[in-house]
């Protein structure tokens, strides 16, 4: 597989992820890299998202409606996966950002 497709195969969930890690760790590119760590940031985001809002609609039960929030973040997924698809090293709106420089252990791109 392409570097290309690998960048959309790692915002296809957490098996997507580590799949496109290791099968494209040794000949991982630039859009690659950059994909897996905007990809990895944003189901860090999303989980600890999910986990904050069903302890706080648990506990207040008529919050509940806030849940729609979550569909947000299959909007910035769809929109990683259409930057990596354009070959684009665009941030995901909103978070993108705090995850350029972070999970070094994806290695430098």
């Amino acid at each position: 597989m392409d570097n290309k497709t690998l960048s959309i195969i790692s915002y296809i969930t957490l098996i997507g992820w580590l799949v496109a890690y290791f099968m494209g760790k040794d000949k991982a590119d630039t859009l690659l890299k950059y994909h897996l760590r905007q990809s990895l940031g944003l189901a860090i985001v999303s989980i600890i998202f999910n986990i904050a809002f069903t302890i706080i609609a648990s506990i207040v039960p008529s919050l509940s409606f806030l849940g729609f929030v979550g569909y947000a973040f299959i909007i910035l997924w769809i929109m990683g996966i259409i930057n990596a698809a354009n070959g684009a090293l665009k941030p995901v709106p909103l978070i993108g950002k705090w995850f350029e420089d972070k999970s070094s252990f994806v290695g430098k791109y």
